[in-house]
């Protein structure tokens, strides 16, 4: 491996170390005998943060369908924590891509809500000058 590739893997390892992965074996995937820098919940959610920015420009996504993502992560990651069930490598995918989902579209709700009222009161300013 040429050292520029070895610098700029050893970089994506620690920004998913500082992102507060645990980047741990048997919770990865492995691609070609190379662990992913995260974790499969934190690929997951990588990914769904991803397709919320997307869809959040072409369509308005109910603040239902998010919390309810949220809530499918969260219960799946308790489930695991408190030792009810282990967790799989790709449930943890999913419901990470369903947590990553539903935080970003609660972020671009909150995003398209504040630029109204911005827009609204700039609106307001200008005809009362």
């Amino acid at each position: 491996m040429s050292k520029l590739r070895k610098s700029l893997v050893n970089l994506v390892y620690e920004i998913g170390n500082y992102s507060g992965c645990h980047q741990l074996p048997e919770r990865s995937f492995f691609y070609q005998g190379h662990q992913f820098p995260v974790c499969a919940r934190c690929t997951g959610v990588c990914l769904g943060q991803l397709t919320a920015i997307l869809l959040n420009f072409f369509r308005n996504i109910p603040l239902s369908l998010s919390i309810l993502c949220l809530f499918i992560m969260g219960i799946d990651w308790g489930i695991q924590e408190i030792g009810i069930k282990a967790s799989t490598n790709p449930r943890r995918l999913i419901t990470g891509f369903l947590g990553g989902f539903g935080l970003f579209n609660l972020y671009g709700i909150l995003l398209k809500r504040l630029l109204s009222c911005i827009k609204r009161c700039w609106g307001q300013k200008n005809r009362n000058s």
